[in-house]
């Protein structure tokens, strides 16, 4: 049973904030690849959902002059760091079992090697999803991070994914 629905998430006042200054279609493009990814490779799509929907929250807004300084982000960012740590107190906030909180935000930390070695660490097959569902949205020099989308078109997404999951899950159950 999914104690919080990508809704609750979504309608939340801190992931407003972070989601608006990350891109919301690319949020929710990631969170639906990451579903996708998740059937493939036989991972809880709701955890999977999860991570993809709030991956880049840690981002800080990199500009020089008023402008989008790519190679300043590229040089510090640590936004999957930042990005953990905010995703896990929000799930716990919002009643996330402690566990699940836990996998979503490492998969939040490890969704990028930017400030890490290059292949340095094994990663979970969440890990790994959650990193190709980003990769599968990306655009050069980051435009992915500034699609724009209308309000409620995000809301029939993410309420279309909250189905999708609700769905499945009822699948699993009556096959069990």
């Amino acid at each position: 049973m999914r104690r919080v629905m990508l809704m609750d998430i979504f309608t939340h006042p801190i992931a407003q904030k972070y989601l608006n200054r990350s891109g919301v279609a690319h949020a929710i493009s990631v969170a639906e690849y990451s579903v996708k990814l998740a059937l493939k490779h036989d991972v809880n799509p709701d955890i999977a959902a999860k991570s993809g929907l709030l991956h880049d929250i840690g981002h800080y807004e990199w500009y020089t002059n008023g402008e989008w300084d790519f190679e300043k982000y590229k040089k510090n960012d640590i936004h999957a760091i930042k990005g953990a740590e905010r995703a896990h107190k929000l799930l716990i906030r919002l009643g996330e079992e402690r566990a699940s909180a836990k996998e979503i935000a490492l998969a939040i930390l490890l969704h990028t090697d930017s400030y890490l070695p290059e292949n340095s660490m094994n990663k979970t097959t969440l890990q790994q999803i959650v990193r190709m569902a980003d990769e599968m949205d990306e655009e050069p020099q980051g435009k992915h991070h500034y699609r724009k989308i209308s309000k409620d078109d995000a809301i029939k997404r993410i309420e279309r994914l909250d189905n999708l999951i609700e769905q499945l899950f009822i699948d699993l159950r009556e096959t069990v």
